[in-house]
This record gives structure tokens, C-alpha cells and sequence, in this order.
């Protein structure tokens, strides 16, 4: 007999060989029809996989995020054996789970697909599916498995196989096709009942430029038709709220192929937007205690590698920059923290004198792939709204906890009020990913979690998550489309001090190591504008919106009083423009709700009499006649309602 945990800390006693389905069935058969995973002492398995041993397992079912990928991987196996009759001769590749679905990467040599050919792809898995077949793995040797690949020549399965060790490969077998395959698979073909193929694009062979292109397919799959469709009608507004769509529709920024790629332009909208943000953070910095600095965009070789950057980004990063000077070199900045260590260690300080903290909407620089380059979410440089909090260990509770009441205003001002708190912590199965003392480790991570725990933060564990330097506070944020993304980060760093030999001089007169608090409320102004534009599908805040209303005169002769409604406008610092082109009031109007503008109003000789406008809302409501000083106060309320108090 061995002992099986559940989650719920229940131990059940069972025969060895007994399977995680056999295990649901025991609990219940409803459990049973909807598990199509497992996760037994932290390795996902078959639901087939026979135990021999005492551990934890976990049962998954499409509600779990593990039971998806497991769900998605599983289907990109139906969808390549689908392609493999449809298309002779191809080379298959890898096909992993992603964040909504699955991709497969293939060689299709005389072949290709478009869009066109979707619907036929997806004809056939389906009739696959349909067969009810069973996922099988089995165990290979080295020598088979070779063998078995170069009978199909595939280049690519032999390269993975020759990097793997004899006794860990395996395949997984279903109907008449084979896969190379690690495992993590649902039961049988026939719980697959909706499948789509989304699209098609270019991707090298292991992410390297220098290797041949490869036909990336992207799909998703569902357990019911009725899942797909609403996902496809998300997927629809998705696209009518993506950010660059909607950014070179409101005029926010641009690239240019001669500036370079993944380096963004930001027109006069948006800078105006991004200097709005900025005012934002820095008053409520400034109430915090943060001192502003600034530091330059290159800093010597020497720095990052005192830091530790250099070892772990130098090679995927630019390259260094070499002066007239023999053997000086300068990097583009990758991070600001580095600088904030060498500001911080410009001058001696005492117990007393602490927390520092050094705030800077400092901009850096990563080479990022092209093929990774995605408007701005996914940039080669880019400005982070970065601080660096130095204190002593027994002031780390207090100002972790402010930190999160910071971060926490900032996402809730900006209408962020849905998100999950993550605690990312190291790999302990992969030391050599992180820099620093085990102790320091313990320290950090423990504190983190009180911290989150006093604050009475509901939060997540992930293990493999944390920097390279030191483990921190995630906020995953859930947008109006239902989609994770994580924005704000605080993170808890006992390694840099080190590196840098920083100081202080505490109360007995020696000198001790500071603890570093680094923290990003927006994450990046790039990559945040990003998400709020898609979060809120263009319609900003009206505190933030670069275009607060504007004034539409009926005629020509309106023109004069609508220039004294603007200028009195100004005077209640309410931003607006007169539309005053020979257009009708209703082109105007239409134009206007193009441009998201929350406010139209309309002045004729009504109101020119009676010193009102006549106000429109964004999006068709008629608001009425209103002064000036009475359309004011509707502003001001409403900016109140959303601009919260820090």
C-alpha cells in the first residue's frame, strides 16, 4: 500500500500501480468524467500514469489553468497528426500548450498554408478526435528513437533526441501517429469537441535567427462548441481594442523602420498622456518620501558586471559600446538599479538617515528578437517608473507594506481593480538561476509573504518566478477582456547590497548591510499604456484622457463665443480644442466619437445667449444645457469618483 495526499490534506491509502483516474473514481464519478490531468509530488502525469510511490497529487479538470495546457497540448498532437495526412512529407517539430491554446512549429518544405486552408485542418482533427483514441506514452531508448526519426528524416526531432539522455525519452501514441513527447496529456482524443486554427507565421527553428523559418500554426481547442464561440467572439473585440490599432487611431505613438524596431515614437497625444501618468505617480511618490533622480542611458561594462546583469543578459543584450579609449566599454542601460546602488553609495549614511528612496521613470534597453517584437507591449527600449527603497532589515515589513498600498492606489486609480497577488519565489531545482546566499533567499521570501499575509492579500505562490536577484510581489491583472497580465512588481533584493558593498552605520557604531526594495507600480510606461488602452478599449479615465472635450460651433458665426467658452475652459483647467473646419455638426460629432473624446458640446445661438453649452457625452448621450462653471463641476465630480486619495 502507499499513501496519496490530496490538496485538501486528506491521505488516502491505496494499492500500488493504482491510477489518478482510479483515484477520482474512488472520490466520486463526477470528479472522474471531469479530470483530464494530474500532478503527482510536482510532476504533471497521465490520468493513466500508475503510482508506486507515496506523494501529492493533484486531479485537474478544464477549470484549472494545468488541465488547459494539458487539454491544449494534447490537441496540438490531433492537429499535426491532421496535417501529417493532409500534407505529405512534412517535418514536425514542437507543439506546446501556450497561454490561450497551442502552436505547432512546421517544416513544410514544397508545401503551404493560409488562411484559406483553415477550415479543411480543421475538418480533419476533428474526424480524429471524433476515433475516441487513447494517449499512450511509452519509453524509448536513445538508439530507437534516433532510428525511428531518421527513417522519417527529420532533422529536427534527431537534433532535440541528441541533447536528451538515454532513459528519459519518450513518445506518446494515439490512433496510427507518434510524437516525441515529455507527457501531459487528457485521456483520449474524443473529449476535443471544438477545434480552431487562428492563424499562421514565420518562426525559426529554436528561436535562432540563424536557422531555417518554420511555418508557426496557432490553434485552441475546447471541450464544448459553445466555448469556442464565445471565445471567438472575445477574440473579435480583442481585436477591435488592440492597442496598436487604437493608438494610431488616437494619434498616441508610431515606428519608424529608420529610428529601428521595438523603439517607439510617441506623438504629441501621447507623450501628453505619458507625461499625465508620470504627474500622477510622482505627487504620490512625493507624499511617500521618494526623492526623484535621474541617471544616464549608459553606464561602463564594469557596473552591469558588478551587478550581475551582464553574466545573466550580456549575451542576449546590445552589445557593448567601445570608445576611442583602449579597452573602454559602455552598455545601453538595462536596468536603473545599478545607478540608484552607486547614487545611494555617493554618500555615508547612518541608521538614522534611513529609508532612502530614489525614484527615477528611468528608460533601458534589451535586445529583444525581432520575431518577439509586438507593438508596445513587447519593446527594445523602453521607461520603466522604477525605485529603489534602501533600509535597514527591521524596516522591510513597513515599507513592503506601503509599497503595496502604493501600487495598489496607482492600478485602482486607473480602473485595474481585478487582479491576483503572485509571490515569485526561486527554482530550489535550480540554484544556479540566482545570485545571493541561501539565507538571503530565506530572508527575502519570508518577508515577502508576511508582508502580503498583513496586508490580508490573497496570493499565489510560483516557484520559478522570481528575478535572478531576489524573489517578489507580482500583480496579475485581469482586463476587461478576462485576460492575465502582470503590471505592478515589488521585490525584495539582499544581493545587490552585496555586490556593491553598501553601508550604513547602525546604532552600535558598525557598519551593516542595507536591504534593497526595488518597485514598479506601472511596470513599464510602454508596456502599461498598452494594457490600459486595451483594458479600456481607448475610453481612458477622464483625469488622464489627453482630450477632455471639445467645441463644436454650428457655424462660422459661432466662432467667437466658442473661443470664449474655450478660454474659460482653460481657466477651470479643463483641456479642449474648437473644431471650427467648414463640416457639419454632425461629421464633427462622428469624427469625435472616432477620437473617444468624452465631451462634445455644441454652442449655436441658443446657447450663445444664454452663456451655456449643449453638452454630448461619448457615446450618444444628450446631457443638456450647462454654464460653464455647472460643466465644471460635472468634471470635477467625475475625475473625484475614479481619482482616488493617496
Amino acid at each position: 500500500m502507499i499513501e496519496i495526499t490530496l490538496p485538501d490534506g486528506a491521505i488516502k491509502k491505496i494499492s500500488e500501480n493504482t491510477t489518478p483516474m482510479e483515484i477520482a473514481k474512488s472520490i466520486s464519478e463526477g470528479l472522474a468524467r471531469n479530470v483530464i490531468s494530474a500532478k503527482f509530488n510536482d510532476t504533471i502525469v497521465e490520468t493513466s500514469t500508475p503510482l508506486n510511490e507515496d506523494g501529492t497529487l493533484i486531479l485537474y479538470t478544464w477549470q484549472n489553468e494545468e488541465g488547459k495546457k494539458a487539454f491544449w497540448h494534447s490537441t496540438s498532437h490531433v492537429v499535426a497528426q491532421a496535417l501529417e495526412e493532409l500534407y505529405p512529407n512534412i517535418k514536425l517539430t514542437i507543439g506546446p500548450a501556450i497561454e490561450n491554446g497551442f502552436y505547432y512549429d512546421v517544416d513544410f518544405g514544397e508545401h503551404s498554408i493560409s488562411e484559406k486552408d483553415f477550415p479543411e485542418i480543421e475538418k480533419k482533427a476533428l474526424e480524429i478526435a471524433r476515433g475516441k483514441h487513447d494517449y499512450k506514452m511509452r519509453s524509448v531508448s536513445k538508439k530507437n528513437a534516433l532510428n525511428f526519426y531518421k527513417n522519417q528524416n527529420n532533422e529536427y526531432k534527431i537534433e532535440l533526441i541528441e541533447n536528451l539522455e538515454d532513459g528519459t525519452i519518450t513518445f506518446c501514441d494515439h490512433d496510427t501517429f507518434t510524437d516525441l513527447c515529455r507527457g501531459g496529456h487528457i485521456p483520449n482524443t474524443g473529449i476535443i469537441k471544438a477545434i480552431k486554427i487562428l492563424s499562421v507565421a514565420g518562426a525559426y527553428w529554436r528561436g535562432d535567427e540563424n536557422n531555417k523559418q518554420l511555418t508557426r500554426v496557432y490553434g485552441i481547442s475546447f471541450p464544448k462548441q459553445k466555448d469556442l464561440t464565445e471565445y471567438l467572439e472575445l477574440l473579435e473585440e480583442a481585436k477591435k481594442r488592440d492597442h496598436r490599432k487604437l493608438g494610431k487611431e488616437l494619434e498616441l505613438f508610431t515606428f519608424s523602420k529608420k529610428v529601428g524596431q521595438g523603439l517607439p515614437l510617441w506623438l504629441p497625444n501621447g507623450a501628453a498622456l505619458r507625461e499625465r501618468l508620470e504627474q500622477f505617480l510622482k505627487k504620490a511618490q512625493k507624499k511617500a518620501g521618494y526623492e526623484m533622480v535621474v541617471t544616464p542611458h549608459i553606464g561602463q561594462k564594469e557596473l552591469y558586471v558588478t551587478s550581475g546583469h551582464y553574466a545573466k543578459y550580456g549575451e542576449d543584450s546590445f552589445q557593448p559600446i567601445r570608445t576611442p579609449k583602449d579597452e573602454e566599454e559602455f552598455l545601453l542601460k538595462p536596468m536603473n538599479c545599478p545607478h540608484h546602488c552607486e547614487i545611494y553609495n555617493s554618500s555615508p549614511f547612518s541608521y538614522k538617515d534611513l529609508p532612502k528612496r530614489y525614484a527615477e521613470f528611468g528608460t533601458v534597453y534589451r535586445y529583444e528578437q525581432s520575431g518577439e517584437l509586438h507593438g508596445l507591449t513587447r519593446v527594445r527600449g523602453f521607461t520603466q517608473d522604477d525605485a529603489h527603497i534602501f533600509c535597514t532589515p527591521d524596516q522591510i515589513n513597513e515599507e513592503f507594506k506601503n509599497v503595496i498600498d502604493l501600487t495598489l492606489y496607482v492600478l485602482g486609480s486607473l480602473g485595474f481593480e481585478n487582479f491576483t497577488a503572485q509571490v515569485s519565489v526561486r527554482d530550489l531545482n535550480k540554484p544556479e538561476k540566482y545570485i545571493g546566499s541561501v539565507e538571503n533567499w530565506d530572508n527575502a521570501e519570508k518577508a515577502i509573504i508576511e508582508a502580503a499575509e498583513e496586508k490580508g492579500m490573497d496570493y499565489v505562490i510560483e516557484s520559478g518566478e522570481a528575478a535572478f536577484y531576489g524573489p517578489k510581489l507580482d500583480f496579475m491583472i485581469k482586463d476587461a477582456l478576462g485576460r492575465q497580465w502582470q503590471l505592478g512588481t515589488i521585490q525584495v533584493d539582499y544581493t545587490l547590497p552585496e555586490r556593491f558593498d553598501l553601508t550604513y552605520k547602525g546604532s552600535d557604531n558598525e557598519l551593516h548591510r542595507p536591504v534593497m526594495i526595488h518597485r514598479a507600480p506601472f511596470g513599464s510606461m510602454e508596456r502599461f499604456v498598452a494594457l490600459l488602452l486595451e483594458h479600456t478599449g481607448g475610453n481612458f479615465p477622464l483625469w488622464l484622457i489627453p482630450m477632455q472635450a471639445i467645441l463644436l460651433p454650428v457655424s462660422e458665426k459661432h466662432e467667437k463665443y466658442a473661443e470664449k467658452v474655450l478660454s474659460s475652459l482653460e481657466n477651470h483647467e479643463i483641456r479642449a480644442l474648437i473644431d471650427n473646419r467648414n463640416e457639419t455638426v454632425g461629421k464633427k460629432i462622428r469624427e469625435a466619437e472616432l477620437k473617444k473624446i468624452p465631451f462634445m458640446l455644441i454652442v449655436g445661438e441658443q446657447e450663445e445667449a444664454s452663456k451655456t453649452v449643449s453638452v454630448r457625452r461619448h457615446g450618444g448621450e444628450d446631457v443638456g444645457s450647462l454654464s460653464i462653471d455647472n460643466f465644471s463641476d460635472l468634471v470635477s465630480t467625475e475625475i473625484n469618483s475614479t481619482l482616488k486619495s493617496f
